[in-house]
Formats: C-alpha cells, structure tokens, sequence
C-alpha cells in the first residue's frame, strides 16, 4: 500500500513540474532558449569551481594513470568531449597534448581563461563538435578520450561511445565520470524522476534518470574498469556517479 501510494505521488508531483516547465518548452520550441544557452557557460564556470573541490580527490584517482597510455614516443595526445571551461585540465599529467571540443561555442571565453591557468598542458585549436560527430577528428588519432557529466546530455549515449571508439587508437583509453539515475526504491529517484522535466531545461538538456553504465557496458570496449560512486555533498538529485575508464 505505501509503494502504491508513493507511487502515485511521484506521478502527481512530476505532473506538476512538467505543468511549471511548459513554458521553457515553448521557449525551447520557439527559438527564444537559444538566449540561455548563451548564459549557461557562464552559470557553468562558477558551479565548476564549487564541484572541483568537492570531487577533487575523486578526479586525481579517476586521472592518476592517465600518462601509462601515452604512445611509443611519450607523448599523449588527449581529446575531450565536452570540455566546457576546461575543469579538467588541472587534473592531467605534464606535456599533455589537449583536444578540446564542445558543442556550446559560448564556452570558448572561459575555456581560454582555464588555458592560461593550466600552462602544464598544450591545446589544439577549440572546435565547435557535438560528442556524436565528431567529424574533424581522425579515426584512431588520440590516446585518451575524456568525457565528464557529458553522457547526461547527449542526444544518443550510443552514438558518443561509438565516436569514442573510433578516434581511439587500439589500446588507448575512455575516462568518465557521469552521474546516474538511483535505485528506483529509493528517495533519490523520487526526486530524480520528479524534477527531470525543470533540470533538463535548467541543466541545458541534462536527464537525470540515464543507467549510463549499461552504455558503457555495451560498447564493445575491450576491458571496463567501472566504479559506483556517491559524490560527496553535491546536490541529491546527482549525487549517485559512475566514474572509471575503458580500453579500447
């Protein structure tokens, strides 16, 4: 009786959310959410510094062997889907040659200023690309594919991994950290599935209840190295992450 009536609460209360979020769907529909997609990068920089440090000791274990896949000649050549303003850069080894795309061009000013922050690393010139074509870059090209609370937006799962693949040479190396929809018994997933409607439009196409790991599990890598992972004091609805690498 109580699983029935929650339930039916949690239908009721998505109810009311996607009612409050009818009108960011026209916007979206009639072209005026185009206008935040420009302000989101900049509502992005500041939440990242506040993400950092509290998954800073996640990202330098998820990152710490990221050098051993480096090619014959030492060097590493590393491409990143959905850079962003560039939260990662800190986290790679010295020398490190980096690929930046991401779909939002509005990125590119604060992605300079992580640049020159970051003087450790080298970069290659940003490029507009969504994580499902990536176009410019050239099969088996780039040592290490990173993808970081990307996987939540994309438009097919399926299709970046497969992006991913392809650009990898035989042997190189997928690094992620997503967060995931929660075990559907429990709190998290209430309120996951309850507010999914008003964060896709407020995390610029974000979805809250993807099994991301069965993506992962499915795409025909080699070898997962997978981890379910709690982050820490991060907001509820994304607190459950997946973090870890897979070989091509």
């Amino acid at each position: 009786m109580k699983r029935k009536m929650r339930f039916c609460l949690m239908k009721l209360c998505r109810l009311l959310c996607l009612t409050l979020s009818f009108p960011l769907h026209v916007m979206e529909a009639v072209g005026l959410y185009g206008v935040y997609k420009r302000l989101f990068p900049l509502l992005a920089y500041n939440i990242t510094f506040s993400y950092n440090d509290k998954m800073h000791k996640t990202k330098r274990e998820l990152f710490r062997n990221v050098a051993k896949f480096a090619a014959d000649d030492g060097s590493l050549r590393l491409l990143e889907i959905g850079c962003g303003s560039g939260a990662n850069f800190k986290f790679y080894p010295d020398g490190c040659t980096v690929v930046c795309t991401d779909p939002n061009p509005h990125f590119e000013g604060f992605l300079r200023r992580s640049m020159k922050e970051n003087t450790h690393l080298t970069y290659e010139q940003f490029t507009v690309l969504s994580g499902e074509n990536l176009r410019t870059v050239q099969d088996e090209s780039v040592d290490v594919v990173v993808c970081t609370l990307v996987l939540c937006s994309v438009s097919s799962v399926h299709h970046v991994l497969q992006e991913a693949r392809r650009v990898l040479r035989t042997g190189g190396a997928f690094y992620f950290l997503e967060h995931v929809v929660s075990d559907p018994s429990s709190w998290t997933y209430f309120f996951q599935y309850v507010f999914e409607p008003l964060w896709y439009y407020l995390g610029d196409g974000c979805t809250i209840t993807r099994a991301t790991w069965k993506d992962l599990e499915a795409a025909g890598f080699s070898e997962l190295h997978l981890r379910h992972i709690e982050a820490p004091e991060v907001t509820l609805m994304i607190r459950p992450h997946i973090m870890g690498y897979s070989i091509k």
